[in-house]
């Protein structure tokens, strides 16, 4: 069964941050999927009732967050997530989320390096 482009790059970058150090995979909240470095989250794919076609990120990015809100795709964060610097970048069916696989790399890396002690974010630099 083909997959659909926000099903290739969910994938794409869930093996992109399997490649950190000590980073595993697995549920998120309720039906989502995360990345977590050492039982910490640092990465959120999906939402509830999301079509195959579209995909929701969630990423803490202390540098940019700022920067990152301004981007059609990034919902406007409220609360604890903008008081922590998370982001939700949402992709809907028409959006071209293969487009923006570089940005979506640095942002994982960046949220990687937010979460992981010091010591393993060092060995990304």
């Amino acid at each position: 069964m083909p997959q659909t482009p926000h099903q290739r790059a969910e994938a794409e970058l869930t093996a992109y941050g399997l490649t950190f150090p000590e980073v595993t995979s697995g549920p998120g909240w309720t039906i989502t999927r995360a990345l977590y470095v050492r039982k910490k989250m640092f990465a959120v794919f999906g939402e509830k009732a999301e079509p195959l076609d579209a995909l929701t990120i969630i990423m803490k990015l202390p540098i940019s967050a700022e920067m990152a809100e301004e981007l059609p795709f990034v919902r406007p964060a409220k609360g604890w997530y903008k008081q922590h610097n998370w982001v939700t970048a949402h992709f809907g069916a028409e959006a071209d989320i293969l487009a923006e696989m570089e940005t979506l790399k640095g942002w994982l890396k960046q949220s990687y390096m937010a979460v992981a002690p010091k010591k393993l974010g060092r060995m990304l630099e």
